[in-house]
């Protein structure tokens, strides 16, 4: 089994930036992709960014050119950089890990971003 926990969330003003870890732990598949959703009060889950295990990145329109993913094969980490965040960006942020073209997705408890205007 593989379990992942998110950390770093937090409160911060608009404009300001926070990063997120997540650790993948357990029986980790060398191809594999970790992503991170989001959920607001309210609102569907959505998927903010996903990076594989070969480096390829996607994301949403609403974050491109604010979040960066990346992340360290070595320890098992994935990151999210969120700059500029605005009001709109409050949610939990939940990190995601899969096998390569597996549709089972292994979920964090998520870790609570919220930005004040």
């Amino acid at each position: 089994q593989v379990q992942v926990v998110e950390s770093g969330g937090g409160l911060v003003q608009a404009g300001g930036s926070l990063r997120l870890s997540c650790a993948a732990s357990g029986r980790i598949v060398s191809s594999n992709v970790m992503g991170w959703y989001r959920q607001a009060p309210g609102k569907q889950r959505e998927l903010v960014a996903f990076i594989t295990s070969g480096g390829t990145t996607n994301y949403a329109d609403s974050v491109k050119g604010r979040f960066t993913i990346s992340r360290d094969n070595a320890r098992n980490m994935v990151y999210l950089q969120m700059n500029s965040l605005k009001p709109e960006d409050t949610a939990v942020y939940s990190c995601t890990y899969r096998r390569t073209y597996s549709l089972d997705y292994v979920w964090g408890q998520g870790t609570q971003v919220t930005v004040s205007s």
